[in-house]
């Protein structure tokens, strides 16, 4: 390498550590903001004794969804309203970040609110806080994605792209299963140009197997000891085979196309 391509090389290096730095700013900004947003959601709560507030957080174990679904179930007959919303509002502050905890919330609906209410609510949140995070990859996250996990992007790229010409039920397939985790697949997606159409309904749809499982097992909140207590041979057969039918259509084209061609 001469002298020139080695400068530029270097000068290239800086110039992607300084984005990927100014673009962590702009994200910490947005953060804060955020959290200040929701800080003024929880003012509107109805007022608790001391002893609730103690349990009023994000949920970090199954001891804590216990406790704050206790505390949330003495509210929502009386303010159904706030008790929602301060739901909805928390579901999607989490999945716009990639914060760990929604999988408590997919499990406390299921206590708090009627299962129909439950499963839209949960779909709707991820759908809307996995195309926020989308967004931010998308309008501020690309430097900081590139720079720190590129080779695992290019990877994803190349599975992505055997897949363009059936994208929606390769991302409903991708939400229904565990084989890539949700955080990686919304702040790649912008980056290697999927489109947030499908991203947004194949994250809607492909959400909600799982979600039932987790909102079923929430009826019996009480019963639960951990996250491993909502599943079981039923629940992870139902998951296995509504991912099969999610990805039947592509093998029935697949095999018109062959037939005909």
């Amino acid at each position: 390498m001469t002298r020139t391509e080695s400068a530029a090389s270097t000068e290239s290096t800086t110039m992607r550590r300084e984005s990927a730095t100014r673009s962590f700013l702009y994200l910490v900004g947005i953060f804060t903001t955020s959290l200040l947003a929701m800080a003024l959601v929880y003012r509107h709560f109805p007022e608790m004794e001391t002893d609730e507030m103690s349990h009023v957080k994000l949920p970090r174990n199954m001891d804590d969804a216990k406790a704050l679904g206790a505390v949330l179930s003495r509210y929502t007959d009386r303010y159904f309203m706030e008790v929602a919303m301060a739901y909805f509002f928390t579901y999607i502050f989490l999945q716009s970040f990639a914060i760990p905890g929604s999988i408590f919330l997919s499990i406390l609906s299921g206590f708090l609110f009627p299962f129909p209410l439950a499963i839209f609510l949960v779909c709707l949140c991820s759908g809307l806080g996995a195309s926020f995070c989308y967004l931010l990859s998308y309008l501020i996250g690309r430097p900081i994605v590139q720079r720190y996990i590129p080779d695992r992007v290019d990877n994803w790229r190349k599975q992505v792209d055997r897949h363009r010409t059936h994208l929606l039920n390769y991302i409903i397939f991708l939400r229904i299963t565990p084989f890539l985790p949700n955080w990686f697949i919304n702040i790649t997606s912008p980056i290697i140009d999927v489109p947030l159409t499908y991203f947004f309904i194949g994250t809607f749809i492909g959400v909600a197997p799982p979600s039932f499982v987790a909102i079923k097992a929430g009826q019996t909140l009480h019963e639960l000891t951990s996250t491993r207590d909502t599943l079981s041979w039923t629940s992870i057969t139902i998951l296995i085979v509504l991912a099969i039918v999610s990805i039947l259509p592509v093998v029935f084209r697949r095999k018109l196309r062959e037939k005909y061609d």
